[in-house]
């Protein structure tokens, strides 16, 4: 599986250990930055190039997911939210993280590195990659009237 990684300063850190553990778990890690650390680097344009780099794997047959990370992971999913296709979730342990996959089909995570420990935020991931969407009827649905309303601005009962 090929992952989308992105950050701010805050997420820096936590960045270089998942690319280094995930790379070494067989994912094809993919970096959108930043490179270096700067206390005022602005996140969405790193955010928004890894979540449009997911839509375009999936939308070409290539099974993807993005990482966006961040001080809270708050702006950075909301950055990752205004691509068009993204379902981006926030999580903050195991649950979120599992549910957000097997009930949402959110193919991009965001995590707050400032609000857990390496070893935590690399679980809540770790989960995250390893959940399968489950496929029932009733998630189908709610995502395709998501879906309808992204692309229509027309909101379906």
């Amino acid at each position: 599986m090929r992952v989308h990684i992105a950050t701010d300063h805050a997420g820096l850190e936590l960045s270089a250990h998942l690319i280094e553990h995930l790379t070494a778990a067989g994912y094809e890690m993919v970096d959108h930055g930043p490179q270096s650390y700067d206390p005022q680097d602005d996140y969405p344009a790193f955010c928004i190039n890894a979540a449009a780099a997911v839509v375009v794997d999936q939308q070409s047959g290539v099974e993807a997911l993005g990482i966006v990370l961040g001080g809270s992971g708050n702006g950075e999913q909301i950055a990752a939210n205004k691509v068009r296709g993204i379902r981006a979730a926030l999580a903050w342990n195991l649950d979120t993280a599992r549910l957000a996959r097997e009930h949402n089909d959110a193919n991009v995570i965001a995590v707050g590195g400032r609000q857990h420990s390496l070893e935590e935020a690399t679980a809540i991931i770790e989960a995250f990659l390893a959940e399968p969407f489950s496929g029932d009827e009733r998630h189908v649905r709610r995502i395709g009237k998501i879906a309808h309303y992204e692309q229509t601005r027309e909101i379906v009962s």
